[in-house]
């Protein structure tokens, strides 16, 4: 039986400054673009361009290096550095710097698909894999991964719509405006997995998607959109498998495990680029908004341009920001410099003013109101979590199944003590993840 998932808040979604402004080119080409070798989860790519040589749009410029996707440049171009450079997470990563010669000469290795239904399941997978799709939502997974290891073991495909941080409307202008792209890539999973349809979740604030989805699939009626009430994290894989199909992914656990995959719009539309246009992940839409910008925007980006020069594309800041985020106010992280390139999964670059920002200057205290334990779509105690942390009581922390938290920042919304609840769980898992490593190593070093 299906069901809502627990907890879960409802933020005002801030999204009326970009939800009707379409997805426009950039009004002018970067000068250079630095795309970052690491756009995934895995190990980063390996350069296998230097200083000095050109390169083309779509050229593949990444290899893989373990699990990964390959890395395409996004204009053509110069390679004038391959070096560190700033990184939206906030360190540094190895990055190949293009200087752009305005001429977009194409040249991917990929051959187009446009009759898919004569491809087998390893076939599909491999330009996948060529064209470097990844989770466009954020999380970065390599999709032919997932694809890959769910084969025959996956009778459920989601495709996530939901798009539930405020302010973005990126995926929300995808559905709108290339809706194409996602029913097809959808029907290209379909056909992956083997399975004969597919369902694409969509919050209920974004009606006119709704029924232009509808309308693409027609009489088909292989590919279900289904209009999701307005909560968040609806978009969280977990609960949006949970609220599709009343399914419950085990703590620990992967969608597989329930025979779910999930895909977000903007990653199936990347698996139709690939597949049927032979194009890789060059580009992806960017929205542009918060209070800070003068004239918020949706954008087509090439991988690797500036946060400053798509907040130049939004004619500046009309005032000072708080801060810079990169993606939403929940989950985003907020930027050191703005000359950080976007990646796969920059979904917004959000410029808040000190009032939308709200900083928390000092933590007050817990009042045991259990408000976190309410909201936690996770089924955690926050409440004790942050407080064994802040004792350094990391193995405690985990007992209490730190390692589930999804990081939504439910509870640091909801927290009238204004805890840095989810700053202190990540803390925890890097402490945690460290410890494992050692003792790891300890293992390995005593059978030596």
């Amino acid at each position: 039986m299906k069901q809502s998932f627990y907890g879960g808040v409802h933020p005002n979604d801030r999204k009326e400054a970009t939800r009707h402004k379409a997805v426009t080119p950039l009004g002018a080409a970067p000068q250079q673009v630095v795309i970052a070798m690491s756009m995934h989860i895995g190990a980063p790519c390996k350069s296998v361009v230097a200083k000095g040589d050109h390169v083309t749009v779509g050229q593949k410029i990444g290899e893989i290096a373990g699990l990964g996707a390959p890395i395409h440049a996004s204009v053509s171009g110069t390679v004038t550095a391959v070096e560190p450079r700033p990184y939206p997470g906030g360190n540094k990563v190895m990055s190949v710097v293009i200087e752009n010669d305005f001429q977009d000469t194409f040249g991917s290795d990929l051959t187009p698909h446009p009759d898919y239904s004569k491809l087998t399941a390893d076939e599909i997978v491999e330009i996948i894999k060529e064209a470097g799709v990844t989770g466009m939502g954020g999380a970065g997974f390599p999709t032919h991964v997932k694809i890959s290891s769910g084969i025959g073991k996956v009778d459920t495909l989601i495709l996530n719509g939901a798009e539930c941080e405020p302010y973005i409307t990126a995926d929300h202008r995808l559905m709108l405006e290339q809706g194409e792209r996602v029913i097809g890539g959808a029907r290209i999973l379909m056909q992956a997995f083997g399975l004969q349809s597919a369902t694409i979740g969509v919050e209920a604030n974004k009606p006119d998607a709704i029924e232009h989805l509808q309308a693409l699939v027609g009489a088909r009626a292989d590919v279900h959109v289904e209009s999701l009430r307005t909560r968040y994290p609806q978009g969280a894989e977990k609960q949006l498998i949970q609220r599709l199909t009343g399914r419950e992914v085990p703590p620990g656990g992967l969608p597989a495990h329930v025979g779910c995959a999930v895909f977000n719009v903007g990653t199936a539309a990347a698996v139709y680029d690939a597949v049927v246009e032979g194009k890789p992940v060059t580009h992806r839409i960017v929205t542009v908004t918060g209070d800070a910008v003068k004239e918020p925007c949706n954008l087509l980006v090439p991988l690797g341009t500036s946060f400053q020069h798509l907040i130049d594309e939004a004619k500046g800041f009309a005032e000072e920001p708080d801060r810079v985020l990169t993606g939403g106010p929940m989950m985003g992280i907020a930027q050191h410099t703005l000359e950080v390139g976007i990646i796969k999964g920059t979904n917004a670059v959000l410029c808040l003013t000190r009032k939308e920002a709200a900083p928390i200057e000092t933590e007050e205290v817990c009042l045991r109101c259990a408000r976190c334990v309410n909201v936690c779509p996770m089924h955690l105690t926050p409440v004790y979590m942050h407080l064994y942390a802040g004792k350094g009581m990391w193995k405690e922390a985990e007992a209490l199944n730190v390692m589930d938290c999804i990081e939504c920042g439910s509870c640091n919304y909801i927290c009238p003590g204004r805890l840095h609840l989810v700053q202190s769980f990540r803390m925890t898992k890097m402490e945690l993840r460290q410890l494992a490593a050692k003792e790891k190593a300890a293992k390995e070093a005593a059978k030596a």
